[in-house]
């Protein structure tokens, strides 16, 4: 069985639940025998697509999986980050042909709902690997 590498883009923003979402990933790469091959962290979700397209360019990364929260403020300002950092990433896996999983929360969420949904980190690997396996 093809053992598969992953790049890693990691949200700093909201750090104290983007860590425990990486915890809960790098646990279910391992369970996958799959490989992190690099991990890149930016400062927020927002900032995600230039990273994934550096990733997404490297010939040992065979997908791509991001980690990140987005929480409701005053403002729709978390709509926005999250409509167009998902937008992207999306366009980012088309044009290159690589999968590249969401694994951002939000938006629209409290600091708690976020917390409770650490398991994302987990479920975002499995979709990458899924992709994988049935793009094969």
């Amino acid at each position: 069985m093809k053992r598969y590498r992953l790049g890693f883009v990691v949200a700093e923003f909201n750090f104290d639940i983007t860590s425990m979402m990486m915890e809960r990933a790098k646990s279910q790469v391992e369970f996958l025998d799959a490989e992190i091959v690099k991990t890149i962290y930016v400062p927020g979700v927002f900032d995600m697509p230039l990273a994934i397209k550096k990733l997404l360019q490297m010939d040992d990364i065979d997908a791509v999986v991001t980690l990140g929260t987005v929480i409701e403020g005053e403002t729709k300002h978390d709509d926005i980050v999250a409509g167009h950092a998902s937008r992207k990433i999306a366009d980012l896996a088309l044009e290159f042909g690589k999968p590249v999983s969401l694994g951002i929360t939000g938006p629209g969420m409290t600091r708690l709902q976020a917390e409770k949904r650490i398991e994302k980190g987990r479920d975002a690997v499995d979709a990458a690997i899924k992709m994988l396996k049935r793009l094969e």
